[in-house]
């Protein structure tokens, strides 16, 4: 498989999924989210680890090109939303080859997402996790609400969601968001171990395992996607997540108004 913004290796019947723009923090362009749902529809691997070039796991959207381009913006700078289930997220969360977040740095706004997504979390001590919408103005994709919850308790996921409070690695681990947290070097090892434990067994047997957590954890991904992308075109329309974004490129603190 051949990408421009991620690299996709196998080792054995293990996948590794890199996230490759090191210079933008492995930010997310529209790019980015294409190769990412491609590399996970189309991998044969019976173990999949995502991780991304140091120094950063994930660092979310790309501003530019995608948080900045509001309800003003000339005709064609975003693509059309639709109420529906982000593609990406969609081949995510329906795959039922194991995945393994190896999370080497900041994994904020959609790389939090993306980190909720696998069902195993490996953190390095560089680790750090933050739902930022709400700093935006804006909602989180769908695992933020249907798997933080699931993950860390009630009350904990909204003090996240809520704040946009970033926590780091040991932090992570006390709430169980991660599975342990090791040091920075021995990240992709550590990865590499459990997928090929993982790797190893029955690979009929292990995507009924998957299959079967799903249908028995998760809320109809499809009906909830849905429900974030509206929410996402109506807060795209505010001035608050105008403000947010405008605040974030200016480099000062925001002003909120509710409009």
């Amino acid at each position: 498989m051949a990408f421009t913004e991620i690299t996709y290796d196998e080792h054995g019947h293990v996948g590794v999924i890199s996230l490759n723009r090191p210079e933008a923090r492995n930010a997310l362009t529209y790019t980015t989210y294409a190769e990412l749902e491609r590399a996970v529809r189309d991998t044969t691997a019976r173990c999949l680890i995502i991780t991304g070039v140091d120094p950063a796991f994930c660092s979310g959207d790309d501003v530019k090109q995608i948080l900045s381009k509001t309800g003003d913006a000339p005709a064609g700078d975003r693509p059309a939303l639709t109420p529906r289930l982000t593609p990406a997220a969609d081949a995510l969360l329906h795959t039922n080859v194991p995945v393994i977040a190896a999370v080497n740095g900041a994994a904020v706004g959609w790389g939090m997402e993306l980190a909720l997504m696998a069902d195993i979390r490996i953190a390095s001590e560089k680790a750090k996790f933050g739902e930022l919408f709400v700093k935006r103005g804006i909602n989180c994709d769908a695992p933020g609400f249907g798997r933080l919850a699931q993950i860390v308790g009630r009350e904990a996921a909204s003090e996240l969601l809520f704040t946009g409070r970033i926590i780091n690695g040991d932090e992570a681990r006390q709430l169980r968001l991660v599975s342990r947290v090791v040091p920075h070097e021995d990240l992709m090892h550590t990865a590499m171990e459990l997928a090929q434990e993982i790797a190893n067994n029955p690979p009929l047997a292990v995507q009924r395992l998957k299959e079967g957590m799903r249908r028995t954890l998760d809320p109809d991904w499809h009906e909830l996607g849905a429900w974030v992308t509206q929410s996402l075109i109506e807060l795209f329309q505010t001035k608050d997540h105008r403000e947010g974004v405008a605040s974030f490129m200016e480099k000062r603190a925001p002003v909120f108004t509710g409009e």
